[in-house]
């Protein structure tokens, strides 16, 4: 399923615009945070958890062949970006529902 949707950077993108119009869209319904409120406090919230997602499951280049002078050692040889792109979003997304439900933000 995740092969799928991070095919290709349109598709990945068209996935994750469609995820954070659902979080933001549920934040404004159901906890009273305005529109700009909502998009801004799920933009902290992901870019926060990105840098918690972008480590996990990385695995240097070990192919010798492969390297490329000045390359740092502990580069990972397939970042997969978009998967973690699609992860942090909803990773994100039940934080960002999570903080709401516990924290009183109304009219954010």
């Amino acid at each position: 399923m995740m092969t799928t949707l991070t095919r290709s950077t349109p598709m990945t993108l068209a996935v994750i615009t469609a995820l954070v119009a659902a979080f933001v869209a549920a934040g404004v319904s159901l906890f009273k945070l305005t529109v700009g409120g909502a998009i801004a406090l799920y933009f902290v919230v992901w870019w926060t958890l990105l840098f918690a997602v972008l480590p996990l499951r990385n695995q240097p280049e070990t192919r010798a062949s492969h390297v490329v002078p000045g390359q740092d050692p502990g580069a990972p040889a397939a970042p997969r970006l978009r998967e973690k792109a699609i992860w942090t979003t909803l990773v994100a997304g039940a934080a960002f529902l999570i903080a709401l439900a516990v924290f009183p933000l109304t009219g954010l």
